[in-house]
Formats: C-alpha cells, sequence, structure tokens
C-alpha cells in the first residue's frame, strides 16, 4: 500500500528545526554534498535565444552530479568577465523568467524536491542588467548616515528578490588601513565604529525584521523570516582582509590578535548582533592560517563565542587553496569543512566531501550540520512553498533617487580658499576640464554591471547652471599614460574662462581584454583601470598626464576646483583653490557634483579616511596606538587631511560637552549664512586602561542638519557599554579626528 502522508519538511506549519531533521534524515550523503557546493558560475547555465532562455548542458551535468544544486553563484551577474552583457544577458523584465526557469530544473533534478539558492553580487546594488547602481562603499562611509544608506540596501534587497535572486553577498567588513590596496573602495573606511553603525544599517535594511511572525520561544516558521523583499546577506569578508601587506590584494596579513579584535572584528560583531543570515570567509590569513581552514575564528570565536547560528560561506576558490598546508583538495575540503565553512564557492575541494567521510578526515556529523544550515536558511526564504518570485519590480525611479541622495551626501569639500565654491552666479564661462569630466563609466565603480545611462559632471553643469552660462569643455588627457598633447587646447580654454572645474581621479572599470584570475579578480589591470579587485598601486599618484594637467591648468591664474572621482585617497598637491572629493558616486554622481559645485546642495560628507601627503607616510589612520613617536626629518607625519574632515559652505560652533548619565549632549549653532549638516563626532582618549591605548578612537557620531543662526542641543547615547576595557577616559566631541586633539575633554572615571 501507498504511504500519502506528506513529509513532515512539506508542513509549512511546521518548525523549521523540525522540518530540517526530517529532510536531512531522509537524504543520502551524496545529496547532503551536493547541498554545500555551489560550483557553477550562474552565466553558464543558460543561453539567450531568439525564443527566450534554454538550459544549457554544463546545468544537466551539475544537478546529475549531486541529484540537484545547493545553490547557484552569478545567474544575474554582468560585467566583461562574464561576458554577459545586454546583447547576451537578461535585464529587469525577463530575469525572474529565467530563474523560474532555473529553479524548476532544479527542483525536479532533486529526488526531494530540494530547491537552489540563487547568490548573487550586490555590492553596491544588484550586479545584474537594469539594476540600480549604487555609490561604492568609500561613499558610503563618507555619508555619516545610517538611515540614508538604509533605505538605499532596503531597495537594493527588493530588486534581488523581484527578479528571483535570494542571497546578497556584501562587502561591509574590511577596514581601510593602506590605501594602495585596490579593494580600498569596497571598505566603509578606516574606522571599526563607523563601519559597524553602516553594516547594522546594511542588515536592517536588506533583511529587514527577521524576528516578525515569530512566537516567544518558539521557532519561526517557513516564510516568517524573510520577507518577499528582502534578502539574507552574507557579509564579506572575515575577517582581517583589510590588512593585507604592502597594499596588495590577497596577500598575507600580519595582525596580532589585539589589532584583529580592536580594528577588523567589531563590524562583524555588529552585523552578528543585527542578525546577518551569514558570513564569507576571507582570503588571508591569520597568524599563518588562512580564514576558510581557521577552526579558532570560524567556530571557536563565530559560533561559540558569538553564538552566531548562521551560515558560513568561502570566497571563491579559496578552499581549494587550503591544498597548499593539505597536500591535495580533498583533504583541503575536509580542513575547511572542519574549521566552519558551509557552503563552497567554486572549488573542488567540497566535491570530494563523500571521499573525504570515507577516509575519516571529517564525519559525516559535521556534514549534517553545515547542511543542516543551508537547509534552514532555504526554509527560511519559504523557497519550498514559494521556489518562485512572484514579487513586482520596485520603482526604477526610487532607486535613482536613492542612489543619487547618496552621491549628494557623500560629496566631501576638503580644501577652499578664497570662496571658490560654491561657483558665484556672476561667474559666466566655466571650463569644464580633465578625463573625469565628460563620462560616467569612471563614476560606477568595480563589481557593476554595464550601464544604459548616467549622468557626468559635464552633463550635470549643462543641465543646472544658469541659463546663459558659457560651459567650454576640454579633456586635457586620459585617466591613465603619458599622452600630453590635450593639454594646450585644456589651459587654453581655461585661460579664457572666469572659473575651471577640473575633474581628475581614477576607475575601475574593467573591459573585455582586461586579463581575469579564476575568481574574477584583474590580473593585469588595462585600458584607464587603476583601482578595483586586482588593481594595487604601490604609489598614490594619479599619473604623470593628470598632474601635468594639474599644474598647467592651475599655472593660468584661473580660480580652479578640483573634483576627485577615485575609489581610493590618492596623493594630489594642493594647487587648486578648491578641492572636492566624490569616492566612486555611481551613474547619477554627475549631477550630485554639480548640485554641490553650484551650490544647490551644502557639501556634507566627511572622511571616512585619512588622505596622506605621500604614500611614503603611511600608514596614516588616525586611531594609531598612543605612542611618543615623533615625525619624519624630511616630511610631516601627520595627514594632509584627517579622518572625519569636511568642510561646509556654512560654518558651526560646538559647546563645551556634557556627560548626562549616559548621554554626550552638545550645543550645536550654525553661524553662517547657509542652512547645512554638521556630523558631531565623539571619540575617547584612553588614559588608565589595562592594555596599551590608541590616540583616539570614535565611539559615536550623529549628523545634525541647523538653518542658518540656528541652535540645537544634540544628545547622543553613550553608555558604558562603548567603554569596554576601558578606566579613565577623556571624551572629546569635535567635527574631525584632529580637531579632537585640540578640543577640551569630559573626563570620566570608571573605577570610581
Amino acid at each position: 500500500m501507498t504511504d500519502t502522508t506528506t513529509p513532515l519538511y512539506r508542513d509549512p506549519t511546521a518548525p523549521v528545526d523540525k522540518r530540517v531533521r526530517d529532510l536531512l534524515a531522509r537524504m543520502t550523503l551524496r545529496e547532503k554534498v551536493g547541498q554545500l557546493n555551489q560550483r557553477m558560475y550562474g552565466w553558464d547555465a543558460y543561453r539567450r535565444t531568439p525564443q527566450g532562455y534554454e538550459l544549457t548542458d554544463a546545468l544537466h551535468a551539475e544537478t546529475t552530479r549531486f541529484a540537484g544544486l545547493g545553490a547557484l553563484y552569478g545567474l544575474f551577474r554582468a560585467d566583461a568577465w562574464s561576458g554577459v552583457d545586454h546583447t547576451n544577458g537578461p535585464g529587469a523584465q525577463d530575469s525572474a523568467g529565467l530563474a523560474e526557469l532555473v529553479q524548476r530544473h532544479v527542483v525536479a533534478s532533486s529526488r526531494l524536491g530540494i530547491p537552489a539558492l540563487f547568490v548573487e553580487e550586490v555590492p553596491h546594488g544588484h550586479m545584474a542588467l537594469d539594476g540600480t547602481v549604487l555609490p561604492v562603499n568609500l561613499a558610503v562611509g563618507a555619508t555619516w548616515d545610517p538611515d540614508l544608506y538604509e533605505r538605499a540596501a532596503a531597495h537594493a534587497a527588493a530588486e534581488l528578490r523581484a527578479r528571483g535572486g535570494h542571497v546578497a553577498l556584501v562587502s561591509a567588513l574590511d577596514i581601510a588601513r593602506d590605501p594602495r590596496w585596490g579593494r580600498t573602495e569596497e571598505c566603509f573606511g578606516e574606522d571599526p565604529h563607523l563601519a559597524a553603525r553602516l553594516t547594522e544599517a546594511l542588515v536592517r535594511g536588506m533583511q529587514g525584521d527577521t524576528t516578525a511572525g515569530t512566537a516567544a520561544g518558539e521557532a519561526p516558521v517557513a516564510g516568517a523570516v524573510f520577507a518577499p523583499d528582502k534578502a539574507p546577506v552574507v557579509l564579506k569578508h572575515f575577517a582581517g582582509q583589510g590588512a593585507t601587506v604592502g597594499g596588495r590584494n590577497s596577500a598575507e596579513s600580519e595582525l596580532g590578535l589585539r589589532e584583529l579584535h580592536d580594528i577588523h572584528l567589531p563590524a562583524a560583531r555588529a552585523g552578528v548582533r543585527a542578525g546577518a543570515a551569514a558570513l564569507m570567509s576571507a582570503y588571508n590569513e591569520v597568524d599563518g592560517l588562512p580564514c576558510s581552514g581557521n577552526r579558532a575564528l570560524l567556530t571557536e570565536l563565530l559560533r561559540d563565542d558569538w553564538g552566531f547560528e548562521g551560515l558560513v560561506m568561502a570566497d571563491g576558490l579559496a578552499v581549494d587553496r587550503l591544498a597548499r598546508i593539505t597536500g591535495d583538495k580533498v583533504s583541503a575540503g575536509a580542513l575547511a569543512l572542519n574549521a566552519g565553512v558551509d557552503l563552497s564557492l567554486w572549488d573542488e575541494g567540497f566535491t570530494h566531501l563523500e571521499e573525504a567521510v570515507e577516509r575519516g578526515l571529517v564525519s559525516e556529523a559535521t556534514v549534517d550540520a553545515a547542511v543542516a544550515r543551508v537547509l534552514r536558511l532555504k526554509f527560511d526564504l519559504g523557497l519550498f512553498e514559494h521556489p518562485y518570485t512572484t514579487t513586482e519590480l520596485p520603482s526604477s525611479r526610487q532607486g535613482k533617487q536613492l542612489s543619487t541622495a547618496l552621491a549628494r551626501a557623500a560629496v566631501t569639500l576638503l580644501h577652499n580658499d578664497a570662496g571658490v565654491l560654491p561657483i558665484p552666479p556672476t561667474v559666466s564661462r566655466i571650463a569644464v576640464i580633465g578625463p573625469q569630466s565628460s563620462t560616467y563609466a569612471h563614476q560606477l565603480g568595480d563589481y557593476t554591471a554595464p550601464q544604459h545611462d548616467g549622468v557626468s559632471v559635464l552633463d550635470g553643469l549643462r543641465h543646472l547652471a544658469p541659463p546663459g552660462t558659457d560651459l567650454r569643455h576640454a579633456p586635457g588627457c586620459a585617466l591613465t599614460g603619458d599622452d600630453l598633447s590635450g593639454i594646450p587646447e585644456a589651459v587654453a580654454t581655461a585661460a579664457a574662462s572666469d572659473l575651471a572645474v577640473l575633474v581628475l581621479g581614477g576607475s575601475s572599470a574593467r573591459t573585455p581584454d582586461t586579463d581575469f584570475d579564476a575568481n574574477g579578480a584583474a590580473r593585469k589591470a588595462v585600458s584607464a583601470m587603476t583601482c578595483g579587485e586586482g588593481a594595487d598601486l604601490a604609489g598614490l599618484s594619479l599619473g604623470r598626464a593628470q598632474h601635468a594637467l594639474l599644474d598647467a591648468v592651475t599655472a593660468t591664474g584661473t580660480p580652479t576646483a578640483l573634483v576627485l572621482i577615485e575609489g581610493r585617497p590618492h596623493v594630489v598637491p594642493e594647487r587648486a583653490g578648491a578641492v572636492l572629493t566624490a569616492w566612486y558616486p555611481g551613474p547619477w554622481g554627475g549631477e550630485a557634483i554639480a548640485e554641490v559645485l553650484l551650490g544647490r546642495a551644502e557639501p556634507t560628507g566627511r572622511l571616512p579616511v585619512s588622505v596622506p601627503r605621500s604614500v611614503a607616510q603611511l600608514p596614516v589612520h588616525y586611531n594609531h596606538k598612543d605612542t611618543e613617536y615623533g615625525g619624519y626629518v624630511d616630511t610631516d607625519a601627520e595627514p594632509l587631511y584627517s579622518f572625519g574632515h569636511g568642510l561646509s559652505y556654512t560654518s558651526f560652533a560646538y559647546g563645551p560637552p556634557r556627560l548626562e548619565g549616559s548621554v554626550i549632549e552638545v550645543d550645536v549653532t550654525n553661524t553662517g549664512q547657509w542652512r547645512g549638516r554638521s556630523v558631531v563626532q565623539v571619540y575617547i582618549r584612553r588614559l588608565l586602561t589595562p592594555v596599551w591605548p590608541r590616540t583616539l578612537e570614535l565611539r559615536a557620531f550623529q549628523g545634525v542638519e541647523l538653518a542658518p543662526g540656528e541652535r540645537r542641543r544634540v544628545g547622543i547615547p553613550f553608555g558604558t557599554d562603548q567603554l569596554e576595557q576601558v578606566g579613565a577616559v577623556e571624551i572629546r566631541v569635535a567635527r574631525s579626528a584632529r580637531d579632537a586633539l585640540a578640543v577640551e575633554p569630559v573626563v570620566v572615571d570608571l573605577r570610581a
């Protein structure tokens, strides 16, 4: 007689833990191993034809191999590495149909009907055709505005889910300690507290309230954890990747445990507390052991100490790299699984886990624990009941507005002599010069899909400048190379104008002729690429041609506003009367920059990183150890611009800070003629402490927007939980790290 009873794992009303256990008990070892593999590049799973999409033999072979598919990476990824563009890839309108086609095949290939996780890159917006591109993380850091970022992250998650994706890979945990590193643009900045607050905002925005629908003491039921427009986040990279030696990608890191815990772990800790669904283990090693094989990091710290119950994914091909210390890929896979990795990415090592079990290298119980975490995420997403998306795409207009708002909030005024900015209405002839002035392609940052449209700085000025303004354009030179032939035209253009807007910078734009590593990093940067994954610099110069252009334009005597569009701090001589920086502001960044140049918007950005005077100074981050070392004989040891620095078109006065209970209070007054936003930054300086202190540590911040003449008392919660391992401290409230060293502190002795 046939048993027609519905399996427990198919019951949407049953607790998730019981559903996971029931399904796991029905699976073969081969099926379990299949759930831990994310072997394919998603763009190899389909082929676009005149009639629509068809599945490839490669996908059929992969689902046959393990009787299903655990996860599929990059089904919608589009860029030079994948080779996907508007001619052969899915756009916004047909992505959901492609996702359903693939998912139907996966479910049909699985004896137990287990759906796949579709894992996508969402570093600054979904990396897919027609996806909303946001400014890069370094620009987000410059906003010092977690609430704005939370709204933008929520929009990105809604786009991802509406297109059929499930899981978002988002850089958040790397701390920018060496600007030579090409992936500096993926960091929120050099400070762990700023990164932690923005990581929390990211998790809240993308995942939403993951406790909704859960009664006290009960496991959440399927579909109650992630709403249809929310996506579980994989925070990357865990941990210490920003400490790479020499600023070289994937190089070793020389981290002591104190530095690791003080600087490189707080953002991850904040993300875990906020409920992050998953973390990605980094490429680097900690104390000689690569993160993907580091049990002390992934299990003892992350799971045992922090109580993390989510998923750990390895970075691309990181498991196979472990064979360098284990001897072969079978034992490499066992090392990673035993260490705490649950899901591989493109590796061969995890495909041999059946053999690893047979050889006694890993237990089936360890396999079961990892599989349970993968299955739980699928249940939490409601994929067994709703494997295909039915949600509507969010408004592209809203996405553009959020992207532009982030870009506007990130524009940072570093220097402004004699009121060069904002551009006075009396200026009628403006020269717009430079290799970044008339293109938006180099405003986008790394991990960006091909774009249909955008707004350059020249476009923005043409659109927003007062009627009758004579805008004159000359590129002057290219972003890279030594060709100086365009400089005479640029000089003539500047000399015949009332003001020059000189737009320089770098680029992370990849091209089809870029030579890629197997994991997608640029092996050899070509064309204009000077930043991004694999594009590291030994120096921080903009290059000979751009420096020659800067010298030539400023030598004309025409007042010059320098705009830097970049993914890392560059060393730029102080030649121009005003300097703005806009970390890769996204496709509509030119409009945001033009608004600030013309005074239609106040510059509100603050530096998330220190800007060095010379590469020979490095490192120059503000929160170094408080030792009595001197400067250099041949140069100043201090950065050109400090962490937290940013000027306004108005001015602000801060009253003396007061500690009222667990709140720091300070009166802030707008003493200028413009409405503006000041970022109140609260630092501590430890006086008596059981470990050697740092010069300063950011512990809280809050933005306040004031009309001219307005004064407001700003209260910033500041509990003792922010003063861990602290005895007596000075609390300093200021507008930047450099200013904080000069203000009168409030002294608090927690020993009392």
